[in-house]
């Protein structure tokens, strides 16, 4: 055994084999065309494929300067005694699966100088006695996860001379150099460039970062919409679609048994722009905002037409163009506000006074608000107004009514705000239509410019936490919508996927049946339901 132990190159198993051709010298053996035969070896030179007619008895085959380019399932299953196999100094591009399938005596595998470029991941499937492996100074960049397994007996492995490419498809080779009892010669990595010329034996399972997140097409409502709401109704997560073109709010659910969203409620209008649920004493009350009809609050009543009654209209003198509703607590108290985007109208404040809700203040009269965003900086409550006369307005709680404080500099023609927080920092993102759309941090005293996102009919980016992810999706009328991933090392956002939304209006997250969506409206087409997937890239 030990001259065997001590294969290791090229030079080595060469000089092996002319001892071999030597112990079968004046024992030719009737032969194919371009190989040579003794006792129990075969030598091939120049043969454009895997020579069949080869004694059934051999043990030891070399084939070598070959046009072969390809080793299929079950090359050599009829050479059952092979105990050693080189091929070397050939064309060689790929080794499918089961390429060696019957060698159950094969110990030593010499595959070196040719141009292997893939290997399939069962390619060496059955070589259960395989002792030494060699796939030196050939092309590969990566090998298949789990390529060694099922080969316990190996005690040698040589990869040298290989252009690897270190990164996610590779981490399993790191984990199995940390366990193998195999002597496997040093293996260099050739890129990405940061890693040339390092070894994989220095490289740490750490050092990976192979998890990454997709967002799935998953299904298809055909009505167009303007807003998306979701809301937690008896511990259960539902979402609300204002169609404007039939008028009306449509209840999804998810629908355990056919895998898949349905309406189950519906409250029927005019021109209906957003429908806001709020849930205040385990009662779910929905504020309807409507063009045309005057706006309206209905009360969740699963007895009455369509799940819901009227319980209040909304003042119609005092809301004229509503386009945006935002509902939030302040000290214990309910309210939600009604931006108007109309040349006369009054943003106005409602209050819920435990019967219903009336109105507590008007804000930012005249100045046509196409939007609000309730958020608290430094653990005081805020209030900002986007409208299309002037820059976003900040207001602070004044423990009775929301105060001019700010507001936001270098953005005029602002169409939404939202606003998310890393860890105690606020930030926002303001939509423009044309032009560029920002991320700007409060900085104590105002916000500033953190990053800009060109747009091109933009009139939503909203930041939404998925699964622990932070992103940030941009909406384009005229194009691809774009999805910001969120890098906490730089603080920025990188741009990470395109979604195929027409004309998209809002973006909402859902977590039901232990599965994270992501719902777009599109006022121009169907609404897209996305699901969100994590995706080992090491796998």
């Amino acid at each position: 055994m030990g001259w065997r132990q001590g294969l290791g190159g090229a030079g080595a198993h060469l000089l092996l084999l002319l001892l071999l051709a030597g112990q079968g010298a004046g024992q030719k053996r009737k032969c194919p065309p371009g190989c040579y035969c003794s006792k129990d070896t075969a030598i091939c030179d120049r043969v454009k494929e895997i020579p069949r007619d080869l004694p059934p008895n051999i043990i030891y085959l070399n084939i070598f300067r070959s046009g072969i380019t390809e080793i299929l399932e079950g090359s050599f299953q009829h050479l059952p005694a092979l105990q050693l196999l080189l091929i070397s100094y050939n064309s060689l591009e790929l080794i499918g699966d089961d390429a060696f399938v019957g060698l159950v005596h094969l110990e030593h595998l010499f595959i070196e100088q040719n141009r292997l470029e893939a290997i399939s991941k069962n390619a060496f499937r059955g070589l259960k006695n395989l002792l030494h492996l060699n796939l030196a100074y050939n092309n590969l960049q990566t090998l298949p996860r789990h390529l060694f397994r099922g080969l316990d007996a190996l005690i040698s492995v040589d990869l040298r001379g290989n252009a690897f490419h270190c990164d996610c498809k590779l981490k399993w080779l790191v984990e199995w150099l940390s366990h193998t009892n195999a002597l496997v010669e040093p293996i260099e990595c050739r890129s990405p460039a940061e890693l040339n010329r390092t070894s994989l034996s220095e490289l740490r399972l750490a050092s990976f970062n192979c998890i990454t997140t997709a967002l799935v097409l998953f299904d298809t409502l055909p009505e167009k919409s303007l807003s998306v709401e979701t809301f937690t109704y008896k511990d259960e997560q539902n979402f609300v679609v204002a169609q404007p073109f039939n008028g009306r709010c449509n209840f999804l659910e998810w629908h355990h048994e056919s895998g898949k969203f349905r309406s189950y409620a519906s409250i029927n209008g005019s021109s209906t722009v957003v429908c806001k649920p709020l849930v205040i004493d385990d009662q779910l009350f929905v504020v309807v905002a409507q063009l045309f009809g005057g706006s309206h609050i209905y009360k969740r009543h699963e007895a009455a037409a369509g799940g819901f009654v009227h319980t209040q209209v909304i003042e119609g003198s005092r809301i004229r163009k509503p386009n945006d509703i935002e509902v939030f607590r302040v000290e214990g108290d309910w309210y939600f506000i009604v931006t108007d985007s109309s040349k006369a109208g009054n943003t106005t404040l409602y209050r819920w006074n435990g019967h219903g809700f009336y109105s507590h203040q008007s804000l930012h009269p005249w100045y046509r608000d196409t939007d609000a965003e309730f958020l608290e900086i430094a653990g005081k409550p805020h209030l900002i107004l986007a409208s299309s006369s002037q820059r976003p307005v900040v207001y602070q709680w004044n423990k009775q009514k929301f105060v001019q404080r700010t507001d936001i500099p270098d953005m005029d023609d602002v169409y939404a705000v939202k606003h998310f927080k890393v860890k105690e920092d606020v930030y926002v993102c303001l939509t423009r239509f044309l032009g560029d759309s920002k991320v700007m941090h409060w900085d104590g005293s105002m916000f500033r410019d953190v990053q800009q996102m060109p747009s091109r009919g933009s009139m939503v980016f909203q930041p939404l936490t998925i699964a622990g992810y932070r992103y940030a999706f941009l909406g384009n009328d005229f194009s691809f919508s774009k999805v910001y991933l969120y890098d906490p090392i730089t603080g920025l956002f990188q741009h990470f996927q395109e979604l195929n939304a027409q004309a998209p209006r809002s973006f909402a997250h859902l977590s039901v049946n232990n599965q994270e969506f992501l719902i777009v409206s599109s006022f121009k087409g169907s609404m897209h339901i996305y699901r969100h997937v994590i995706i080992d890239q090491s796998a």
